[in-house]
């Protein structure tokens, strides 16, 4: 299937029927498909060739969303570029995808003018919204509407950037049959009755623009938040009758602390996706009490999008309708059409209950890095590709993450898994959030450090929470040194940036 494939299948259940909403504006499943066959008339016109490369500059926005479906029909590949990085990180993607087109929103008028004078493949660029120097206007660019669409040369539908181990970002080729297998995927996975109302508040350049595939096919209305205000999310969920929606653990737990929570009507909701970070056990069971039975955990990355593995709502409980606590720790299970395993640093695959690199393969992997062979064939070395996660299977095929690779602690010749001292932190009822890195010291070789952000109005001391990851996990995986810092810094979509931490505390040092 092409990207036009989803927005055409759900225009063929009711073409009148709203496809992408924002406040009181609503597209229909018909005018996005006009919009789609104006914009790849007007890439076309301006020199885009089937295969060439369009990248999209913009906030979540229905327009923005919806010209993707036009660089599908004129058979080019979607780069979508984070609006929150820098110049400079924007430039550097830009160049890397070969982008010969650029479509803007006039807010980010500032930021193209620092990129452009580096950006002499880019010939076209165009302003979605307004007017803005060296782009030619929205309004002038577009003109026919009729059916049309170009053939694609391969398979390739999407540029995803991601940050590479030596500091500069590679390109991940995304094909048709991967974004395919992901939409069938999430639909055999999660509860989808009727037509699915998705709301939309975390970036659509991320894993809230992805999600929308499957629920285009079902004919679904996607509801686009402009900015994440949890306020303005618990009013859109009651009053639109959300049925989907996706928020990474960071949001859930500022969610939690929301006062208009428990007062919102959120009984419309038949699962609510969280992933791309670990979410807390205990935070996890306090949303399903105060919310409902409705949490779906994805498991997946750029290479593997979104759906290695799941935790479908009904596996969070038990048939009693208990809270299944033993699993919440867990990333679900593999999905049917993607094989997992544990694999050795000598390529050796592990039994049940070993620890060691998570590994896959299947149609849900990506077709390698773009113009980086080197990189493609070390990620897909002995014949699966290498996640960078550390984790084991467990004798019931549940797949349990433990760390990053790279953020594995050793600490007087013991390997510590940060993400387990993280969950034993977060079960302290004061923590809202935390990190924990392992720093230099002479005598451990790596010394245990956590950084840790409280609930509004809580306090806890250092030796307190010591004795809390003590008492679960004993004194050797328990940290040194405890700060308690006003906030955490987070990326674009909510990661806390181990990265940064480190730095300012060995700035610090």
């Amino acid at each position: 299937m092409r990207l036009t494939d989803y927005l055409d299948k759900g225009a063929s259940l009711d073409p009148a029927a709203p496809c992408l909403t924002m406040g009181d504006t609503s597209l229909s499943y018909g005018e996005v498909q006009k919009l789609s066959w104006q914009v790849g008339r007007a890439l076309a016109r301006s020199g885009v060739k089937p295969g060439d490369k369009v990248a999209i500059l913009s906030g979540n926005d229905p327009l923005s969303f919806g010209c993707v479906f036009g660089i599908s029909r004129a058979g080019a590949v979607w780069c979508p570029v984070n609006p929150r990085n820098e110049a400079a990180e924007n430039r550097e993607l830009l160049d890397l995808f070969d982008c010969t087109c650029l479509l803007v929103q006039e807010s980010f008028a500032p930021l193209v003018s620092r990129m452009l004078p580096d950006l002499p493949k880019l010939s076209t660029v165009v302003c979605l919204d307004g007017t803005m120097p060296g782009a030619v206007p929205f309004s002038d660019w577009i003109d026919s509407a009729d059916p049309w669409e170009e053939t694609p040369p391969d398979d390739m539908v999407l540029l995803v950037g991601t940050g590479g181990t030596t500091g500069h970002p590679k390109a991940v080729m995304l094909s048709g049959t991967n974004v395919e297998t992901m939409s069938a995927l999430t639909l055999m996975s999660y509860p989808f009755t009727g037509r699915p109302r998705y709301l939309a508040l975390a970036p659509l350049t991320h894993a809230a623009g992805v999600l929308c595939f499957p629920v285009l096919t079902l004919g679904g209305e996607i509801v686009v938040m402009p900015s994440p205000d949890l306020g303005e999310f618990l009013a859109l969920v009651e009053r639109r009758r959300i049925t989907h929606t996706f928020l990474p653990p960071t949001l859930i737990y500022l969610l939690l602390d929301n006062p208009a929570l428990d007062a919102a009507d959120l009984s419309s909701l038949q699962c609510l996706w969280y992933g791309a970070a670990p979410m807390s056990a205990t935070k996890l069971a306090e949303a399903i009490t105060r919310i409902g039975p409705v949490f779906g955990q994805l498991f997946g990355q750029s290479e593997a999008p979104m759906m290695v593995s799941t935790l479908a709502p009904a596996e969070h409980v038990h048939p009693d309708g208990s809270l299944a606590l033993e699993r919440f720790t867990s990333a679900g299970k593999p999905t049917p059409l993607t094989q997992v395993a544990i694999m050795s640093d000598t390529g050796e695959l592990l039994p049940p209950g070993e620890r060691g690199e998570i590994v896959v393969r299947g149609s849900l992997v990506m077709l390698g890095y773009y113009k980086n062979p080197d990189a493609t064939a070390e990620a897909s070395a002995h014949g699966w590709h290498h996640t960078g996660d550390i984790g084991y299977l467990d004798d019931d095929h549940y797949l349990y993450i433990v760390d990053r690779a790279k953020d594995m602690i050793i600490t007087g010749g013991f390997n510590v898994y940060s993400a387990e001292v993280e969950q034993a932190l977060m079960a302290h009822e004061a923590v809202q959030d935390c990190a924990v890195i392992g720093l230099p010291h002479e005598k451990w070789g790596e010394q245990i450090t956590a950084v840790v952000q409280l609930h509004s109005g809580r306090t806890a001391a250092a030796q307190e929470l010591r004795a809390a990851v003590k008492e679960r996990l004993g004194s050797i995986k328990t940290p040194k040194e405890i700060l308690v810092w006003p906030d955490l810094p987070r990326s674009k979509i909510g990661k806390v940036l181990k990265t940064e931490i480190r730095k300012a505390l060995l700035d610090n040092a």
